[in-house]
């Protein structure tokens, strides 16, 4: 969507403010405003690049951007689309929205900006090859030059080397384009159509974080003390390991464990509750004070002995003009009461006049900065609030913005501007504002009748697999949308005029959570609901498809029908709905008729409403860690017609982390029943034809590991008990041995390392090691039946080659290695250039029953609907 000039200023004020939708700051106050002035006085800049959420230095983030005060930005690749998500079902470009919010509130904590580029983490890939080829080499490479060009970093830190010994192939392709971008951003022939917005930058110096494993963790514990003498030069730096040889390894390095006593934590602390953030990866953490460091090699630009910086000028005398401004931050510093912190604005209004004088974007950052400083100083609240958090076209967009003075300072307000949706001046009387006393200014705005839907930037047009579609190239790199609206106001504080930017947002009481934020939303006037991604015909018979239309607005009314492709047919045609309250909503039943043969295609509900056609449903993502997202998704689902037999008709699901496995298997028409703790302790488990753990349960459900005894008996007896994969990392250290004596060549395969899961899963011995080498990663990997005429693959449907087709993002991950000779194999595959794997499917009879073991990814190939994948699991929960 191509947006006014009004609204790519917003995409400008995104990159360049530290304006947030955060309800709560992690530092405040006194030491909040500590750290504006010495950032002020501070124009080094540092951009570190990686490939994923949680692959960033945090520490060496913290260290830059709380120590050194410095802008310091982390360019992520990818918004973590393709990774498992642990707190929910989400998936897909709804875990990378969830990923993003993770990162920001970790930059909060960290004090490090965020940028992205528009590659989507597609999963796990050996090569750097398969991820240039899917991303598109000079795609992504320009979105790193843009990010370069625009934020002029003095130097760039790469997260890894760019070899394979960086593991994943996206780790390696991050280390590559920024090595080709640090020169191609200063080249004026390298994607020229930048230049009418920024110029080529050629940064000092381009780094490499030494010590990381290519796996998201730094080789060895990063807050252990290290033995040997002082590297010199620095007071206090904890000194890098030595050679072997009792010499150290020359290059800069960060005294990362230094005690910052303004914020109250060491950069290491920092760097621990920054990464507890990813509360969809599981990386909460404890902080361990103490020594640490982060130790770096220059692979580009002048050599540095011991500080990144080195040779590099980040004082104001590196901008014409700059020294007395220099000067007067220093005074300011000097002479800080965090008492009586407004006793600093006279001397910052000073400076704001010569670096308003001053034509560089670093002035202009540096401008924004002073006038939030300078309203910190004074205690100003400013704030723009929605009276309502969701608008549809058509309806009044009403807000309140109000300016409070909590200080003795002489303040006053001169005048208000509405950006965004709106561009114009409102009507704000100029008013001075006593200690305490505020101004307050409400309107209403009409939201025009075709006004888009708020939704994620990247989100806006359909894209592929691999890369978003964003052909604003304001918008490209932004961790977030620009609001819908903001209020800019011009406020004169101690006879220096400031100016202040707000996004509309809106801030309400949570009484569980207390004070909570979210963003002011355009919304359709209904959401058109589908309840399921895919619908599934195992036959020709017809089925119900319901559609919820729910109000966004109060009095709506109209009627929906569903675009089908030729040879499918829905009755009735269309149905009139009426919703007289807003949130009230009405399910309409369809009757759905396949075509007799094998097909796939798309149905498009849709609402007609006042003359408009909605075909938009809408989803929240609402988490306490997270301020809430709203999305509006295409009323679109999957139909798919496959002639697909299963003999089970009672299912039993103990869930997993973001398992959305079950509503796949209530496409079979089974009935499927949520297992509890209750459930796994006494309830009759013999009613079920099947159970089926979900990926990951044994890992985060202790109740399932408890109740492995009632689980095997269960099979003993005649069930069928179908285990999807798990991972290495179980919390019951039963399950970790590594010299198992039922699996005495273990160690030898295995490597004497690694300590897989070898009990607890199944009746005989096996071992799931996890890691990389046991995951094939590639969707199209041939497969090999190991065992053709297993009943896994011939009842009651015959399998074959086709119903490996159209599978999505891998075909397993965390296969067995081993296993007990009581087990059989049943189908192998393998990455290129790989061995095959037999792991990813075990199975055994025991007593009367079946186990299967199988890392499969069917979480991700049932919801997508594979029609392939519903019929090989379709005979695992048959097996008898």
């Amino acid at each position: 969507m191509v947006r006014t000039p009004a609204v790519l200023a917003l995409a400008a004020l995104c990159l360049s403010s530290s304006v947030t939708l955060r309800a709560q700051r992690p530092f405040s106050g006194a030491a909040e405003i500590e750290e504006r002035l010495y950032k002020l006085n501070e124009l080094g800049t540092v951009l570190h690049i990686a490939a994923h959420p949680d692959d960033e230095r945090t520490a060496v983030l913290a260290y830059f951007a709380r120590g050194r005060h410095m802008r310091t930005a982390y360019l992520s690749l990818t918004r973590g689309e393709g990774g498992q998500n642990l707190i929910g079902s989400e998936q897909g470009a709804q875990l990378g929205i969830i990923r993003t919010q993770e990162l920001l509130d970790a930059r909060q904590i960290d004090g490090a900006e965020q940028f992205f580029t528009r590659a989507i983490d597609f999963g796990f890939t050996r090569t750097a090859e398969e991820t240039l080829q899917k991303w598109g080499h000079d795609r992504i490479l320009s979105d790193v030059v843009w990010i370069i060009r625009r934020y002029r970093p003095d130097v760039i830190i790469n997260g890894f080397s760019g070899t394979p010994r960086d593991g994943h192939g996206q780790h390696q392709t991050s280390a590559i384009l920024g090595k080709e971008a640090f020169t191609a951003a200063a080249d004026p022939t390298k994607f020229p159509e930048q230049l009418k917005y920024v110029q080529p930058w050629q940064a000092k110096r381009l780094a490499q974080a030494a010590g990381f494993t290519g796996f998201g963790f730094p080789l060895g514990p990063a807050t252990a003390p290290q033995q040997g003498g002082g590297r010199g030069g620095r007071s206090g730096a904890t000194p890098n390991p030595t050679d072997g040889n009792g010499t150290e390894p020359p290059g800069p390095f960060a005294d990362t464990g230094a005690f910052n006593p303004v914020l109250g934590y060491s950069y290491e602390e920092l760097a621990v509750l920054s990464r507890s953030m990813h509360h969809s990866q599981g990386t909460g953490a404890m902080r361990r004070p103490g020594a640490g460091h982060s130790d770096f090699i220059v692979i580009g630009g002048a050599p540095a002995k011991d500080d990144l910086f080195e040779g590099i000028d980040t004082t104001w005398n590196r901008l014409p003009g700059g020294g007395p401004i220099g000067a007067i931050f220093a005074d300011v510093i000097r002479t800080y009461e965090p008492a009586h912190p407004e006793k600093a604005i006279p001397l910052l209004v000073k400076a704001r006049p010569l670096i308003a004088a001053i034509d560089d974007p670093l002035a202009k950052a540096k401008l924004t900065e002073l006038d939030e400083a300078i309203a910190a100083c004074a205690g100003l609240w400013f704030e723009a609030q929605a009276r309502q958090p969701e608008t549809a076209p058509g309806a009044n967009f009403n807000v309140t913005a109000t300016v409070l003075n909590r200080s003795h300072a002489n303040v006053s307000l001169e005048a208000e501007r509405i950006e965004g949706i709106f561009n114009e001046a409102l009507a704000a009387k100029p008013a001075a504002l006593g200690y305490n006393q505020a101004a307050t200014l409400e309107f209403s705005r009409q939201v025009p009748a075709n006004e888009p839907y708020t939704q994620p930037y990247w989100l806006v047009k359909p894209h592929n697999a691999d890369v978003y579609d964003v052909d604003n190239q304001l918008l490209i790199g932004l961790p977030d949308s620009p609001p819908a609206a903001q209020v800019r106001a011009r406020i004169n504080i101690d006879g220096a005029p400031i100016e202040l930017v707000r996004p509309v947002h809106f801030r309400y009481a949570d009484r569980a959570e207390g004070e909570r934020v979210r963003p002011a939303v355009i919304v359709p006037a209904v959401a058109v609901n589908l309840p399921s991604p895919v619908s599934l015909f195992p036959d020709s018979a017809a089925r119900k498809v319901q559609v919820s239309v729910q109000a966004n607005v109060a009095n709506q009314e109209g009627e929906v029908h569903l675009e089908l492709p030729k040879g499918w047919k829905a009755d009735p045609p269309a149905q009139a709905f009426k919703l007289i309250r807003t949130g009230e909503q009405e399910v309409i039943t369809f009757t759905v008729t396949p075509p007799s043969g094998e097909a796939t295609a798309s149905l498009l509900a849709v609402a007609r409403v006042g003359g408009r056609d909605i075909a938009n449903g809408t989803q929240v993502i609402a988490y306490p860690h997270i301020s809430s997202q709203v999305l509006f998704p295409a009323s679109n689902i999957k139909l798919v017609r496959s002639n697909i037999k299963v003999t089970a008709k009672k299912i039993g699901y103990i869930m997993g982390p973001g398992d959305e496995m079950p509503d796949a298997l209530r496409q079979f028409g089974l009935d499927v029943t949520l297992l509890s703790t209750s459930d796994l302790e006494q309830a009759d488990l013999s009613r079920f034809d099947a159970i089926v753990a979900g990926v990951r349960s044994y890992n985060v459900r202790a109740d399932v590991r408890a109740n492995q005894s009632r689980l095997m008996e269960y099979v003993k007896n005649g069930g069928t008990y179908v285990v999807q994969y798990q991972t290495g990392d179980s919390p019951d250290p039963n399950a970790r041995q590594a010299n198992n004596p039922a699996l005495p060549s273990l160690q030898l395969i295995l490597g004497q390392n690694t300590t897989p899961v070898t009990t607890n899963l199944g009746p005989y011995p096996f071992a799931v090691p996890g890691g990389n080498k046991y995951r094939v990663t590639v969707e199209e990997a041939p497969v090999k039946f190991t065992s053709p005429d297993s009943p896994l693959l011939q009842y009651p449907n015959h399998i074959n080659m086709k119903d490996f087709d159209g599978w999505v993002q891998e075909r397993g991950l965390y296969f067995a290695a081993q296993w007990d000779p009581r087990y059989q194999t049943v189908i192998a595959s393998q990455d290129p250039g790989e061995e095959p794997l037999a792991g990813g499917e075990i199975w055994t009879r025991y007593g009367k029953g079946v186990y299967i073991f199988t890392a499969f990814s069917w979480f991700r190939q049932l919801p997508a609907g594979v029609p392939g994948a519903w019929r090989l699991f379709a005979n695992l929960l048959s097996a008898k």
